[in-house]
């Protein structure tokens, strides 16, 4: 009998990133970052979630940005204006 070659079809688990220690909220409250990923309802989804937060949380901004293309990675001007005004990003799929 020959050789049997076994492939398994899963990319390896990445290593969790480290967590931003020290990073604190504004002290008029959290300004909150919104990624759309520009895929079909996530506007909805994400405005849900906007709402929730501040329902829940004191938010003193809203930072809302969309990608131009479902396909592709966040382009890197959008991921830095995100990292300065914001305390927290949330980014969200939907279809």
């Amino acid at each position: 009998m020959g050789k049997v070659i076994l492939v398994v079809p899963e990319a390896p688990v990445p290593a969790p990133a480290a967590a931003a220690e020290g990073r604190k909220a504004a002290k008029g409250g959290l300004r909150l970052g919104v990624l759309d990923n520009s895929k079909g309802n996530a506007d909805h989804l994400l405005r849900f979630i906007t709402e929730g937060v501040k329902a829940a949380l004191p938010v003193a901004s809203v930072v809302s940005l969309r990608k131009g293309s479902v396909s592709l990675p966040a382009p890197g001007d959008i991921l830095d204006q995100l990292a300065r005004e914001s305390d927290f990003v949330v980014s969200a799929m939907a279809d």
